[in-house]
């Protein structure tokens, strides 16, 4: 019996004045009650209770004992039922990180109803387009959007979210717009989006049938920041492609075109990263599944 279950059946054995009420008490066997004092005092180098045929009394160093004990136990239960009150009622400090433009257009206007909903919840939002390591920076969760690669963290798949390319209706003017991606290849210039960890620019991709087809234009500015992207494509610097929540406002009122809509870039998935664990935090928990139902209403239930 490890020191916690002796200190309760030692407080029990005093309140009831009986070994035998004790074990009936705590379903043990009488013998089992008498080798756990025995071994408790031993351990101690005290006498706790002197034991006769009729009674058990207590002595000075016990009633010492006992009252430290009732402390412990006491401490150890208030933690024990804030822990499982805090699985009930989520609460605490929750770090989260996302990407800079997903966290300013569609997370964070949606913040007030999940503080509203979890009110012992708090929020402490990094936003950014940089490597994160959730473990080293204390972070609980990171939103992801593409291919996270080989991370080491869990996640999970909440949206798929379509991509277009687009260019500004300057840009269109000045060189027409490609009907075909044969077109695309002739007089044509794009953004070039370097990866923030190769700094190697990536090509445009397009889904033609089944298959994925990459073409690398011209162009005269690389960036590798995602504000920095979409500001050269408006600036009408060249092609580029977006999410398309990220550029829904400009395809609307007419700053932005769409180019080659037949022809879209592959979706890209959405993905909440976190640390492996053997026991998710409530906090945690709740604000993952808050995510995927934000994103089934702004994306549905695939992200389309």
């Amino acid at each position: 019996m490890d020191r916690l279950h002796a200190m309760r059946l030692y407080t029990r054995i005093v309140e009831l004045g009986s070994f035998t009420a004790a074990a009936d008490d705590l379903d043990l066997p009488r013998a089992t009650v008498t080798h756990t004092i025995k071994a408790l005092e031993a351990r101690l180098g005290a006498q706790l209770l002197q034991r006769t045929t009729r009674r058990v009394r207590v002595t000075c160093e016990g009633k010492t004992y006992y009252q430290h004990c009732v402390r412990l136990l006491a401490d150890v239960d208030e933690v024990e039922t804030n822990f499982r009150e805090a699985a009930l009622v989520p609460r605490g400090r929750l770090r989260v990180d996302l990407p800079a433009a997903l966290g300013r257009l569609l997370v964070i206007p949606a913040l007030p109803e999940f503080l509203a909903r979890f009110p012992q919840i708090e929020l402490d939002v990094g936003t950014g387009d940089r490597f994160v390591d959730l473990v080293r920076e204390g972070v609980d969760c990171a939103l992801r959007v593409g291919d996270p690669g080989d991370t080491g963290m869990v996640g999970r798949r909440i949206a798929t979210l379509p991509q277009i390319t687009v260019a500004s209706a300057d840009y269109v003017r000045r060189h027409d717009k490609p009907k075909t991606l044969a077109d695309l290849e002739d007089g044509h210039y794009a953004v070039h989006w370097a990866s923030p960890t190769t700094r190697r620019p990536e090509p445009l991709e397009f889904v033609v049938g089944r298959r994925r087809r990459e073409i690398t234009l011209p162009g005269r500015i690389t960036v590798n920041g995602a504000d920095a992207y979409l500001a050269c494509c408006r600036a009408g610097l060249g092609i580029a492609q977006f999410s398309h929540y990220r550029i829904a406002d400009e395809l609307a009122d007419g700053r932005m075109c769409e180019l080659l809509p037949e022809v879209r870039p592959p979706a890209l998935p959405m993905t909440v990263l976190y640390p492996p664990q053997r026991q998710m935090p409530a906090r945690l928990r709740v604000f993952i599944d808050w995510l995927v139902e934000r994103a089934a209403l702004q994306f549905g239930s695939r992200g389309a």
